[in-house]
């Protein structure tokens, strides 16, 4: 496929996560944020592994599960791009 791309909003999304972890560890919000990377490395070479974003209602905007976090993310026809990273009991409407 091509490459993944962060949106800013998902960085972020992601460090505002990773401070939030670091209030209790550093090291573990560190490797919460090297796992985070890690998880959506796959989607450079399976770009529709994840589920179409039911409230999107567009089939190029997907969602991954990343232990209680929803990575939200665009196919376009040369790379993914990340657009959110939020907690799964978060109330998130487009």
């Amino acid at each position: 496929m091509g490459q993944v791309i962060w949106s800013p909003t998902a960085v972020d999304d992601a460090e505002g996560i990773a401070e939030y972890i670091a209030r209790d560890s550093v090291d573990q919000a560190s490797l919460f944020m090297l796992r985070l990377y890690e998880a959506t490395d796959a989607l450079a070479d399976y770009p529709l592994m994840g589920r179409a974003n039911p409230k999107l209602g567009d089939s190029n905007s997907r969602e991954v599960f990343f232990g209680a976090y929803r990575i939200m993310y665009q196919v376009d026809p040369d790379a993914v791009i990340i657009t959110r990273v939020i907690h799964g009991s978060r109330d998130w409407n487009p």
